[in-house]
């Protein structure tokens, strides 16, 4: 029992090294707060909005984190067993979440910019000055949609060509770019739909086990038979939704 609470002190250590961060937010004021010649103290809602912006922009720091974390509950509820398989289980699911999340403001920051290209392009046409995220040609490009459109107020400027029939092109073909895209990701679902399968098909085991009348979670985290399976199984299923992943990628490059 002491090597079980000393490998969980570990894990919850190493939790702590991978969440806390590097630097703390911008400023002082921003975490310390002064009330008169008191001494400073933590703002911990400060420090916690700092730990989940961090973490939310570093996907795989944030599947170590909940891995770990897993680990550390798995440990101190069944053993070493347990605790691997829900480190696995657990940074699987923190990166497919986040994954999903940064997909969706991906889609949202892609709608917004294609909006104001098409808002520019009326001002343009109408004979207004543009103005947007896109008019000043100052700063530099935040991605290549921001980047050819800047290109395209500067080429404007030099040569006196129609900006608004270049800004038109651009929206056009990145409004092509994105059919295609949306096109080969339909074409992925299938593997994708497969990866999810796989992520669930342990649970629909065990609780086929449950229904027979055996008791498969003991079998799997307290006999060494079943130990050596339910690690064979966390391998082979890590295997296949990389695979899974892989194949979904290829296919929408092909697409």
């Amino acid at each position: 029992m002491t090597g079980g609470w000393n490998a969980a002190a570990c894990l919850a250590l190493a939790a702590l090294a991978v969440g806390w961060p590097h630097r703390l937010p911008g400023t002082r004021r921003r975490l310390l707060m002064r009330t008169g010649r008191a001494a400073p103290t933590i703002d911990l809602r400060a420090v916690a909005a700092h730990l989940r912006e961090r973490l939310l922009r570093q996907p795989r720091r944030s599947a170590a984190l909940a891995g770990l974390v897993a680990a550390l509950v798995g440990l101190l509820l069944s053993g070493l067993v347990a605790a691997v398989a829900a480190a696995a289980y657990g940074a699987l699911a923190t990166r497919a979440l986040l994954s999903r999340r940064a997909a969706g403001e991906e889609r949202e920051r892609r709608r917004r910019q294609l909006d104001d290209l098409c808002a520019l392009s009326a001002d343009l046409r109408a004979g207004l000055p543009g103005t947007g995220p896109f008019a000043e040609s100052a700063s530099p490009p935040a991605d290549r949609l921001a980047g050819l459109t800047r290109s395209a107020v500067r080429l404007a400027e030099r040569t006196g060509a129609p900006l608004a029939e270049l800004v038109e092109r651009i929206e056009a073909d990145a409004r092509a770019a994105d059919r295609g895209a949306a096109a080969a990701a339909a074409q992925a679902a299938g593997a994708r739909a497969t990866a999810g399968l796989l992520a669930v098909l342990p649970v629909g085991g065990i609780a086929l086990g449950y229904t027979i009348g055996a008791d498969p979670l003991h079998v799997l985290l307290h006999t060494p038979l079943g130990a050596a399976c339910a690690l064979g199984a966390v391998l082979l299923q890590l295997a296949g939704l990389a695979w899974t992943a892989r194949l979904s990628s290829a296919r929408a490059w092909a697409g």
